[in-house]
């Protein structure tokens, strides 16, 4: 279809694109092998889901499509292709799902160091993506402005390790430690 053709009252509401971006992210997750080969280059939502023992204290709504899976975190992109692989499956620096994973799995022995922010250290930047792959799987939608039902998303969805577009009662405490856990892991940032 084509867009320019379309009148604005024939265009979507931003309540139908969450309510359809909801659907596409409920169908069954593909494990990450096969999503990082499906992922499109266009913006979009995507959802992280895993099964009842990873992080059995903070359970998320069931996967309509599986319902064996949980929904542990929702985010937006402007590119899903580059977030997903560029960010989420590579780099603790840029990705707060990462550190929220490291965070809560400090206990494991994940290691962080100063750059210009607390990070991994490379051999646990390899860890975690391999634990990710092993433990997560992944849906997505694609939409031209995620940032517009992004929101709407994680207030239906409530997904336990979002904390931004959480209401503050909502917040899961074990997540909010665990970023002041991972934060302060590398110790006090160095002076200039």
């Amino acid at each position: 279809m084509n867009l320019s053709a379309v009148r604005d009252d024939d265009l979507p509401t931003d309540q139908e694109r969450a309510d359809e971006a909801l659907r596409l992210l409920s169908f069954t997750p593909f494990a990450l092998d096969v999503a990082v080969k499906r992922l499109g280059r266009g913006g979009g939502v995507y959802a992280w889901w895993a099964g009842p023992s990873v992080f059995p204290d903070l359970p998320g709504p069931a996967n309509a499509s599986d319902p064996s899976l949980r929904l542990l975190y929702l985010g937006r992109a402007t590119s899903l292709r580059g977030r997903i692989l560029r960010n989420h499956l590579r780099r603790s620096g840029s990705s707060t799902l990462r550190r929220t994973l490291a965070g809560l799995m400090l206990s494991e022995g994940y290691r962080t160091t100063w750059t210009d922010r607390v990070v991994l250290i490379p051999e646990d930047e390899a860890r975690l993506t391999a634990w990710m792959h092993a433990h997560l799987r992944l849906t997505w939608a694609e939409d031209e402005d995620p940032e517009t039902i992004e929101a709407d998303l994680v207030q239906r969805l409530r997904p336990p390790l979002n904390v931004h577009g959480v209401s503050p009662e909502r917040r899961q405490p074990a997540v909010l430690a665990a970023k002041v856990a991972y934060n302060s892991s590398a110790g006090p940032a160095p002076t200039p």
